[in-house]
Order: structure tokens, then C-alpha cells, then sequence
């Protein structure tokens, strides 16, 4: 049985599906491991780490694919890449089916397993596996970063002989993983935090991270089964506007991330909310490449708005490509432990199984 993994491109995604020491890991479960040249060098991790532990290195990406029975990537392969996967051959990664439903379709024409681990259901035993939660959590602590070095004064408040700077005001807009990570590390930072979430089970979360809550009456009910946020209706959203229209001008850090699986991001932080933030203030839109929370919110741009800058990157992980890749290849690992038949030597697509029932692209 061989797991490979070829070379993501660069330009846009930076992370890697395989490690070093999990990649020890597959070869200690008995699979063989093969990796396209150059693997990793981009994090600095050089092909021979992967040689000395017993795993092959090939400029062939064609051969890779060819002789592989699991392919582990970060996103969907390019065209040409994917005409190479053959029936039977399993592909596994984050591959989006809510953008790429032709491409996966003809994969499952082909019979080959496509699973997609964004659609992990979030039960107890998929934790370990959860890419998306290991992967929220740098994006929340990052987006933090990246806002406070953008911004012009002082985070904490400073008493000096010269007066007093009083701390910022940050606001997080949505408070699931990534957002409960940025108030936790805002709060470490010296900033005075607010959240506001949809879902009324935040409150208690937020609260035990030392923000507060901003509370809209009716939230208690946008939750789904899963744990996610959901449609707001519109008398929903005209509480919450009047809410935040009222905050924002007190503000002077948001991080956004509010996000509904396979939607476009609710816009959120209203142009007029904006014309009355205060000069100098940022808004994070972590939200940015569904759309934004914002109404200006731009990939890859910053946006200046009366003084008011707006900042959303396509992809903030790329910042973080060696902590998150470590993360991500143990999820990984995980995963593939849960399919793998160790005593018959294959692969399981066990249907009872809803970790793999849920992945699996149909």
C-alpha cells in the first residue's frame, strides 16, 4: 500500500499534506511513502529528512500518482494532475465540492474515492481528524497578529509618567474556533474584547476567555445539529445591525469570521457602520475569500475606507505554513488510520462509519 503526495502550488498554498514525522508514522503502520522532489524544502525541510526514514523521492509527479493507492493534498489537484488518478485510487484533502462539483463528479464517474475532510461530521471520535478546527484556531491567533501590526497605538493600556494610553477595543465577529482563539489572544495581548455570535452557546465561551458578549435577542435558535452558524433571518439581522452599528463606533480592532459552510459570507459590517468607526481603526475580514463580512472587503487587499482599513487575505494560513501543515498531517493521519483495514491490508470505505459515510464525495 503506498500513500504519496505531490507538490501543492506554491503561489497560492503553502502547507503540506505530509510531515516528516508522520510520514515515519505511515511507514511504521506499513505503508510505502512517496513524495514529488523538493517536497517541503519551502519550509525548510529537506528531502533527505524524508529519505533517512525510509520514504521515496521522485521528480515523476506522473509516476507518484500512478503508483498510488492513497493521494494526500491540501486542495483539489490541478486538471492535468487529477486526469492522472485512476479507478479505485483514493483522494483525500480539502476539496471543496461546494466550487468544485464537476471536477469531483467525474472523479466518482471514475471510481475513485474523493473524500473532502471539510464535511468531517462533528462528532467526539472525529476530533482528532478535524481539519478545519486545527486550522480556524492559526487562522483566528494570526489574524490577531497581523491586525495589531497594522495598527497604529498601543494594545495595552500604558500608565506613564507622561499619561495614560488606554488599551484598544477589539471586536470578534463570530465566535467559533477561529474567533475564540482571536479573543483569547487579544485577551493576552492586553485588549479590551467583544464578541457577538449567532448561536446563544457562545456566550459562555466567550465569557471564560474574559470578553464580552454582545448579546441579539433570537440568537439561542441560529444554530444547526452540526455546531454551525445558520441563515440569520432578517429580523435577526436588523437587531444585530442596530447592536453593532452602536459598538463599531467605540472600536478599534474587528476580526471577522463569520462563515456558513458552502455560502457566500454574510456581509455583516454595513458601509454606513463603517463611515462611523473611528480613523486608524482595522477590520480583519477572515471571511474574505467567500466574500467578507464587509461591505469592501477585497482578497488579497487592503482597503482604505475614510481612515478605516480593511484587510483580508485569500489564504492567512500561508503565513503559518509550517505550524499548520504539522497540525493538518496529523489530522490527516488520523484519517487515514480510521479507513485503514490493517489486518487485509486495504483500504475500507466502511458506509456504516459516518466519518467516512459523511467525507466521501458521491
Amino acid at each position: 500500500m503506498r500513500i504519496v503526495s505531490i507538490s501543492e502550488n506554491k503561489k497560492i498554498e503553502k502547507r503540506i499534506a505530509v510531515t516528516p514525522e508522520i510520514a515515519k508514522k505511515y511507514i511504521s503502520l506499513g505503508f510505502e511513502v512517496s513524495l514529488s522532489k523538493n517536497y517541503a524544502e519551502h519550509l525548510g525541510i529537506n528531502d533527505n529528512e524524508y529519505l533517512e526514514i525510509g520514504a521515496l523521492i521522485s521528480k515523476d509527479e506522473k509516476e507518484i500518482i500512478n503508483s498510488a493507492n492513497i493521494i494526500l493534498q491540501l486542495g483539489l489537484p490541478t486538471d492535468d494532475k487529477i486526469s492522472l488518478i485512476k479507478e479505485n485510487q483514493t483522494l483525500i484533502g480539502v476539496l471543496n465540492p461546494y466550487n468544485n462539483e464537476v471536477k469531483l463528479k467525474n472523479l466518482v464517474k471514475k471510481n475513485i474515492n474523493a473524500l473532502s475532510l471539510e464535511l468531517l461530521p462533528r462528532i467526539t471520535r472525529a476530533q482528532s481528524m478535524d481539519i478545519l478546527s486545527s486550522q480556524a484556531n492559526l487562522a483566528g491567533y494570526k489574524a490577531v497578529l497581523e491586525s495589531f501590526a497594522n495598527f497604529e497605538k498601543a494594545i495595552p493600556m500604558m500608565m506613564t509618567a507622561a499619561g495614560t494610553i488606554p488599551a484598544a477595543k477589539v471586536l470578534v465577529v463570530g465566535a467559533g474556533v477561529a474567533g475564540l482563539q482571536a479573543i483569547a489572544t487579544a485577551k493576552r495581548m492586553g485588549a479590551i474584547v467583544f464578541a457577538t455570535d449567532v448561536r446563544m452557546a457562545s456566550k459562555e465561551q466567550v465569557e471564560s476567555l474574559g470578553g464580552k458578549f454582545l448579546s441579539v435577542e433570537g440568537a439561542e435558535n441560529l444554530e444547526t445539529e452540526g455546531g454551525y452558524a445558520k441563515e440569520a433571518s432578517d429580523d435577526f439581522k436588523k437587531k444585530q445591525e442596530d447592536l453593532l452599528t452602536e459598538t463599531l463606533k467605540k472600536i478599534d480592532i474587528v476580526i471577522c469570521t463569520a462563515l456558513i459552510p458552502g455560502r457566500k459570507a454574510p456581509i455583516i459590517i454595513k458601509e454606513t457602520m463603517i463611515s462611523n468607526m473611528q480613523s486608524g481603526s482595522i477590520i480583519y475580514d477572515l471571511a474574505a475569500i467567500q466574500g467578507g463580512n464587509t461591505a469592501f472587503t477585497e482578497v488579497d487587499k487592503v482597503i482604505d475606507k475614510n481612515g478605516v482599513k480593511i484587510m483580508g487575505e485569500s489564504n492567512i494560513l500561508n503565513k503559518l505554513p509550517v505550524s499548520a501543515s504539522n497540525l493538518y498531517a496529523k489530522n490527516v493521519f488520523n484519517f487515514v488510520s480510521n479507513l485503514y483495514d490493517k489486518e487485509n491490508n486495504k483500504i475500507n470505505i466502511n458506509l456504516e462509519d459516518e466519518i467516512i459515510e459523511k467525507t466521501l464525495i458521491k
